[in-house]
């Protein structure tokens, strides 16, 4: 598509006016219009031209836009029909670059439709944000996806990037970094949004790394599951439930009686590697 065409897209307002979009809370929902901004989430990834971005609660197309105008081809999800129409007008003026899929993004198999490599760019919807960026989090790994680029409350995304002993170190934070480099690549104040939400937004930029040798996601899923579900409580009391972590705990040489948010991502990796470790084989403490 040319420059010149692309110039001639309506307004965002425009669009959402035309075929009477109201953001849902029930799904979610706060849209962005401002198009220089949207312009800037979609650069974070990096140069996206010529490469796959899947999508989720595209909406009404802005940040759509964004990433076709950089060039992406573009798997987007969405669940609202009424959104349909406008994507599939955006789909017309981008012939070839957007396939959007009428479907719940937490029942889609995200891998089959993008492939291997694609990046995943979302304004997530506040509702399941968390719940999509853990799946994506438990792939196995190195990962399907190339990069995560996600929109979250502020509040969210500083819990994903959090060193231990801060206050938003939990569960998150420890799936997001122990095999995976995470930061807040900018925050967008809730004036940006139609409706404006209660709260400040961030984006978080996420690129996988190696993963740690001989330490299962699953075993380290349980482990923090298990120390930050009670984190008032000491790890001698928060991990009694969790079979051989206590031990673990021992062999590693980290103090029952701390606490979970004082572990940092590398020790609950130590952790989590001595429990999936046969007894016979582990090291003497």
């Amino acid at each position: 598509m040319t420059a010149e065409a692309v110039a001639k897209l309506p307004p965002l307002r425009e669009v959402i006016a035309a075929h009477g979009l109201r953001a849902s809370k029930a799904l979610g929902q706060n849209f962005l219009l401002d198009e220089q901004l949207l312009d800037r989430i979609a650069a974070i990834p990096g140069d996206l031209s010529g490469k796959t971005v899947f999508e989720v609660g595209p909406g009404p197309g802005g940040l759509t836009r964004a990433l076709l105008r950089a060039g992406a081809r573009v798997v987007a999800v969405e669940r609202d029909e009424r959104c349909l129409p406008a994507l599939a007008e955006l789909s017309a003026a981008f012939p070839g670059m957007l396939e959007v899929v009428s479907d719940d993004a937490m029942a889609v198999d995200a891998h089959a439709l993008a492939g291997d490599g694609a990046h995943i760019v979302a304004n997530l919807p506040y509702n399941v944000g968390t719940a999509l960026t853990v799946g994506w989090l438990s792939a196995d790994w190195m990962p399907w996806w190339a990069s995560l680029t996600l929109m979250f409350q502020q509040e969210v995304a500083e819990r994903i990037v959090a060193p231990s002993g801060d206050g938003h170190y939990g569960r998150l934070a420890v799936l997001a970094q122990w095999r995976a480099k995470a930061r807040i690549a900018m925050k967008v104040h809730r004036s940006a949004f139609t409706p404006p939400p209660k709260v400040m937004s961030a984006v978080v930029h996420i690129e996988p790394v190696e993963a740690p040798e001989d330490v299962a996601f699953r075993t380290l899923e349980k482990l923090t599951a298990a120390a930050f579900g009670q984190r008032r409580k000491m790890l001698r009391q928060s991990l009694k439930g969790l079979p051989g972590a206590l031990e673990a705990l021992e062999v590693a040489g980290i103090d029952p009686q701390r606490r979970a948010e004082t572990v940092s991502v590398a020790e609950f990796v130590a952790v989590a590697r001595i429990m999936g470790t046969p007894a016979t084989d582990r090291p003497k403490s």
